[in-house]
């Protein structure tokens, strides 16, 4: 049987990869120095044993003292010094590293591993400089789009198709194998069917999700400022998180007065939480149950690892001003700003379930295994914050999941019979 080829990867990449991963080792050896010290601390407090804990604190977490906390200072000093010795001599080794040769496709494989990761710790990642933590790019036939680099007149059109991921994913995983095994997507199929030229999204989404808005808001006015023929119009196609990103760019957008807003004509959305998701609801609920105990609260820094575009997720967040100034990893009721779907925009939307048509509760309850289908469908218990979706711009696919969504052939037809 013969050996199958090997992806090639540059020496570069390798060396910025582990510097990421260096920097989340040591990040994660102290985060568990702390957790253990809590416990010891909160064991020996409960025996009364108290006075092996510094009155100096660091944020909410004790310190010991004496012998045991020589040991404690010792594991943390050691880390330290380990993980920035490391960083420093990966940062000093990937300049030499360049390559001059043309860089081949990425491998869906690590795009995966670094999209998933973004999602859980992407707001970690970011604000520590981890070079994992990936930046928002638009991207055409694979490759970044940069001023520089701009495709041809004759490439492109001025029918532009945005296309935005969901959590922990990344643009690539839009695209799967046909029955014949060629690759396909709904972009391309919308692309074939009624010239649109697709644009993909790349995004942290482990940021908070205003954040994401407000920077594709920026980049789709750079974009327009660039494209090499006249823009015609915006369409957007969404999955999931991406929905909400979609909605909190065109509030900044029309907060700005941004001419791409003017552009844009329709929005479709594919198994969007609108008004949240119930998985970040139960993560929550983890935080107030391993808070509650002296032994558990230490680790309650475990459940505080979900990134903000997670706990966003809880209830929808969109704008900056539903999340500014709170603790995000407080229980408390949904508060939001009501956002309205955007005026003068023909907003679709596709709502999955597990279930089998007519099984009214399943379909309640379940909805496509992490979206329930109200939320999918944009409704509330509280009309005041329903999206008013037209009862034609509106679907309910039944028998499929969350992702599901991104290669179903059902989906695909409605969205070629929606946008002709």
């Amino acid at each position: 049987m013969p050996t199958p080829p090997r992806t090639k990867v540059f020496a570069k990449a390798i060396a910025t990869d582990l510097r990421g991963a260096a920097q989340l080792a040591t990040q994660a050896t102290l985060g568990v120095a702390r957790m253990a010290e809590g416990v010891h601390q909160s064991v020996l407090g409960t025996l009364g044993a108290r006075g092996d804990i510094s009155s100096t604190q660091t944020g909410s977490h004790p310190q010991a003292t004496g012998l045991t906390g020589w040991v404690y200072s010792a594991v943390r000093g050691i880390t330290t010094l380990v993980g920035k010795s490391a960083d420093a001599a990966l940062r000093a080794l990937t300049p030499l590293l360049e390559s001059t040769e043309a860089q081949p496709p990425e491998s869906p494989q690590r795009a995966a591993v670094v999209a998933a990761l973004n999602g859980v710790l992407g707001d970690h990642l970011a604000a520590t400089g981890n070079p994992l933590a990936t930046p928002m790019s638009l991207r055409f036939n694979g490759a970044v789009l940069e001023p520089d680099q701009i495709p041809a007149k004759n490439a492109v059109n001025g029918k532009l198709l945005i296309v935005l991921h969901g959590l922990c994913m990344n643009d690539l995983q839009w695209e799967h194998a046909a029955a014949d095994g060629t690759p396909t997507s709904h972009a391309a199929a919308l692309a074939q069917a009624h010239g649109y030229t697709p644009v993909f999204v790349r995004y942290n989404t482990g940021l908070h999700i205003s954040v994401n808005g407000a920077a594709l808001s920026e980049k789709l006015g750079e974009l327009v400022d660039q494209w090499p023929v006249a823009v015609e119009s915006i369409t957007v196609l969404v999955h999931s998180m991406g929905g909400l990103v979609a909605r909190s760019a065109c509030a900044t957008a029309e907060a700005n007065a941004a001419p791409w807003r003017a552009l844009l004509k329709s929005m479709v959305f594919l198994g969007t939480p609108h008004h949240g998701a119930p998985l970040e609801r139960a993560g929550n609920w983890v935080d107030v149950v391993l808070g509650s105990t002296p032994y558990s609260r230490p680790l309650a820094k475990l459940g505080q690892l979900r990134s903000a575009g997670i706990t966003d997720l809880r209830y929808g967040l969109v704008l900056e001003s539903d999340w500014q100034g709170l603790d995000r990893f407080r229980r408390q009721p949904d508060r939001r700003t009501h956002l309205p779907l955007p005026g003068g925009v023909d907003c679709y939307t596709v709502a999955a379930t597990v279930a089998k048509p007519r099984s009214l509760l399943a379909e309640r309850l379940v909805g496509d295994g992490l979206v329930p289908l109200h939320s999918a469908l944009g409704r509330h218990d509280d009309a005041g914050r329903t999206l008013h979706f037209p009862k034609n711009r509106q679907a309910v696919v039944y028998r499929l999941n969350h992702m599901e969504l991104l290669s179903s052939p059902v989906v695909r037809e409605l969205l070629v019979n929606w946008l002709a």
